[in-house]
Parts: structure tokens; C-alpha cells; sequence
């Protein structure tokens, strides 16, 4: 990707959950460089910003992104497929891309009905404008805060069927949600509003790759919504009373792979599925 110094530009990236964000940069000329001139951002330049490093061009990419959507595509399409699961609340959408979630479920079933929630008039905006739902289908979207899950629950239910088995999905979100907002009464409330057989999916970023939580706190200090990393064992806790399904709480890469789980890295997503039982 190519910036010109001295302007500002839009640029889609990741946050430290690995969600498509946009974000508004102002390029500072390189020395010597002219204006109007492009130049191409390096690591250095990057300010090693998580958000930007990992998806601008020539500055280390590491392909974080890539790998929280494909968790997300495997869990559902197993949900969808393998369990009969129809309803879905996807919480902490982020802005679209490529493989949403009704596009996975609704390809293997079309009557699958799906609640996005999401608390940016950006994104909530592109979702009304892209994610929209086969004819035998429902998709909907509800502004709403992940800190309020009865909000949530309540515009879910005008949409979906509580006596019947719903997935919820919390990719990354809970990263932006501090321990003294305690996170895990959260998910326990979202998961008592649910009927037995239904199910969580969840990951969001651990401390234990070092680069990447030095990155994430220069990334918190620039006034982006702050992303809060947990220890393994913090991401386990929030699948208490549920059932998990094997492999259990792993690097998300190692979750159910379709191929040969790619060397962990500099990724640092931790995530699992759990029923309701």
C-alpha cells in the first residue's frame, strides 16, 4: 500500500483482535522526501503499530487477520454442518470481508438466520449495505454495546428463536473489555439467556508472544480503543459450565485445521467451542 506524506488517508486494517477496522493516518514526509511524492511504509514507520504492521505491505505482515477469520470459518461451517445450528449472534462484527458469518452458514443452509452486533455507525453501516441474506434466510444488525448484554439479548429475540439453539460468536471482541468491566459476567449472562444445545465461540489475543504484546500497548497509547491481552488460562475461564469440544482451548490455527497448522509465530490468538449443556 502507497501513502502520500502530508495527507491524510483511510486505511483498512486489524485491531488487536484481528477485526477489520478503518483507521484515518496523517503521513509525515520521510526526509527528503517531496510532497505528493508516494512512499512506502516500513516497520519503522509503522510506529510498530499492531494495527498497521500486520496489513500494510513490506512492514512484517504476520497474518493475524487471516488467521482469526479462518477460525471463524471452520467453527461455524462445523456448527452449521456438522451440528445443525441455524441462529447465529455474531457480537463485535467489525467491517465486512470476505467469508461473513451468513455467508458460511446460509451456503450450507439458507434458512440460517443471523444477528450481527456491532456499536460503530461505521461498520453498522457497511453491514446494512453488504451483509444481506439470501431470500430463505434473515440477517440483522443491532447497535448495541458487548458491555450490555441485556440490550443484546433483547433486539436478538425479535429475530431469532430463544427455545431453539443459538452460536454465539465473541471473535476478539472481549479484548476490548478491561478485567475491571469483568468480562466473564458478560458471557455468563449472554450464555443464561440461551436454551440447552447451544453453543459459544470465542478467541481473542494472550500475552504470550512478547513482540506482539509490546506492539499492542504502543498501539493502546496512540488513542485507539485499547485492546486488553489475557493469559491463556483468562480465555479457558470464559467456557466454564460449557461442554468444550475437542482440541479444547488452543492457538486458533490448531482449532479443527484443514491443513498442516502453520508454525504459531507472532500469532497470539487462543480460542475454542463450547456447549451449553
Amino acid at each position: 500500500m502507497f501513502l502520500t506524506p502530508g495527507t491524510k488517508n483511510s486505511v483498512t486494517a486489524a485491531d488487536g483482535s484481528g477485526r477489520a477496522v478503518v483507521i484515518t493516518v496523517m503521513m509525515l514526509p520521510r526526509a527528503g522526501a517531496q510532497r505528493g511524492q508516494e512512499v512506502r511504509w516500513t516497520k519503522i514507520e509503522c510506529h510498530r503499530s499492531t494495527t498497521l504492521c500486520r496489513t500494510l505491505p513490506g512492514s512484517g505482515t504476520t497474518g493475524s487477520a487471516r488467521a482469526y477469520r479462518e477460525f471463524l470459518t471452520r467453527t461455524v461451517r462445523y456448527l452449521t454442518k456438522d451440528v445443525g445450528i441455524r441462529q447465529f449472534i455474531d457480537i463485535g462484527t467489525g467491517l465486512p470481508t470476505a467469508d461473513n458469518t451468513h455467508e458460511i452458514a446460509q451456503r450450507i443452509a439458507p434458512t440460517s438466520r443471523i444477528v450481527y452486533v456491532d456499536n460503530d455507525p461505521i461498520v453498522l453501516a457497511h453491514a446494512r449495505a453488504l451483509l444481506t441474506s439470501v431470500p430463505q434466510g434473515v440477517t440483522d444488525y443491532v447497535d448495541a454495546d458487548v458491555r450490555d448484554p441485556d440490550n443484546i439479548i433483547q433486539a436478538a429475540a425479535k429475530v431469532l428463536d430463544f427455545s431453539r439453539p443459538i452460536a454465539i460468536i465473541l471473535s476478539g471482541v472481549l479484548g476490548h473489555v478491561a478485567d475491571d468491566e469483568d468480562p466473564h459476567s458478560i458471557v455468563r449472562r449472554l450464555l443464561d439467556s440461551l436454551p440447552a444445545g447451544s453453543y459459544l465461540i470465542l478467541q481473542d489475543g494472550t500475552t504470550l508472544n512478547q513482540a506482539s504484546a509490546e506492539a499492542l500497548r504502543f498501539y493502546n497509547r496512540s488513542g485507539a480503543v485499547p485492546y486488553h491481552l489475557r493469559q491463556p488460562e483468562a480465555i479457558t475461564r470464559f467456557f466454564d459450565g460449557l461442554d468444550l469440544l475437542k482440541p479444547g482451548i488452543v492457538p486458533i490455527q490448531s482449532w479443527r485445521p484443514e491443513t498442516v497448522p502453520a508454525d504459531a509465530g507472532d500469532l497470539n490468538g487462543f480460542g475454542g467451542v463450547g456447549q451449553k449443556i
